[in-house]
């Protein structure tokens, strides 16, 4: 029987980390009348989308009203002083960490215990399943805005796209910033997919991006189009369902596949792989050694491009190729 309102506050990491904390959200709703969530301030357009929010609020802004519960899926000393500084009786949280106390509930990550199997909503389920709360169907939700449809729409016009298109997303979010980003990997990429196709490739990437789209689209060449920082999360949505394939995907495939796109792309690690079933791998992961690796609180290393260095794009392109001859 639901009761009143619970908070989930997942302000950290990439927009993936929070599509798939809205599967927390929807466990709560289990026990709780409505569930807000507090998010970074670049997170909520993504939210927005995620239907068992009833609000979104940035990470910063004052909380609009009292809550019974908070579970804190990303947690810092800032997110952890969140609820407890407003009181919140229950409060769940990361095990293990000098912020620990700050929670009533405390659970520790299966990864830190060396799991690396467990799906990560699996895992984030676990700060839900601490007061009561579970869920069978792990997958994350996104919905459309109604006016989503129509601005990409907009957006194809713009660009003379008029039939099929490949849709291609090169960078990794936090890896993104890395200052060598291979962008002559990815236009060799969208050169063979054009040459061979004689599709226009569409470059897509958050406004952060648009320099990496911008030059990766200059050194493919005719009909590869940078849109980075032209759509929105939604936009992108319904792009990504109207191309004729995704040839590139992040590590976190989750958001893809979410949308409904088919992808290939490097293999993830498979704690975050895509909890759709249609997917091709075209590799699997390159070894990262502790050298190259950023140490995290899940202990991943998302930022990390050694893999984006090493991906083999000509194998990509066949992989491409047989699909879509098969769906003809």
């Amino acid at each position: 029987m639901a009761t009143d309102r619970a908070l989930l506050v997942a302000a950290g990491g990439g927009i993936g980390d929070t599509l798939l904390a809205g599967v927390v959200a929807r466990a709560l709703r289990a026990h709780y009348a409505a569930v807000d969530a507090v998010v970074l301030p670049a997170h909520v357009q993504l939210a927005g989308h995620i239907p068992a929010l009833q609000r979104v609020i940035p990470l910063g802004e004052r909380l609009p009203a009292r809550y019974d519960a908070a579970v804190v899926t990303w947690a810092t000393l800032r997110t952890a002083l969140l609820p407890f500084n407003a009181r919140i009786p229950v409060r769940v949280g990361q095990a293990r960490r000098l912020y620990s106390p700050l929670f009533s509930h405390r659970v520790v990550i299966r990864s830190e215990l060396g799991d690396r199997t467990t799906h990560w909503t699996e895992i984030l389920l676990d700060y839900a399943r601490a007061i009561g709360c579970d869920l069978a169907d792990l997958r994350p939700e996104f919905v459309l805005h109604p006016d989503d449809e129509v601005s990409a729409e907009t957006l194809l016009r713009v660009h003379d796209v008029a039939g099929e298109f490949y849709l291609l997303h090169p960078t990794r979010g936090l890896s993104a910033h890395h200052a060598r980003w291979p962008t002559d990997a990815f236009a060799d990429l969208a050169r063979q997919l054009n040459a061979r196709d004689a599709v226009p490739v569409l470059v897509s990437g958050a406004p952060d991006d648009r320099a990496i789209a911008e030059t990766i689209a200059e050194r493919a060449g005719r009909r590869t189009i940078p849109i980075a920082g032209a759509t929105s999360i939604g936009v992108f949505a319904v792009s990504r369902r109207r191309s004729a394939r995704r040839p590139w995907a992040s590590s976190r495939c989750n958001r893809t596949s979410r949308i409904g796109g088919r992808r290939a792309g490097a293999a993830s690690r498979s704690c975050a792989r895509p909890t759709r079933a249609r997917r091709r791998i075209a590799r699997r992961p390159v070894p990262i050694s502790p050298a190259s690796a950023r140490s995290t609180s899940n202990g991943f290393s998302p930022r990390s491009t050694v893999c984006s260095f090493r991906l083999p794009m000509g194998r990509l392109a066949r992989v491409e190729r047989r699909k879509r001859d098969r769906l003809r």
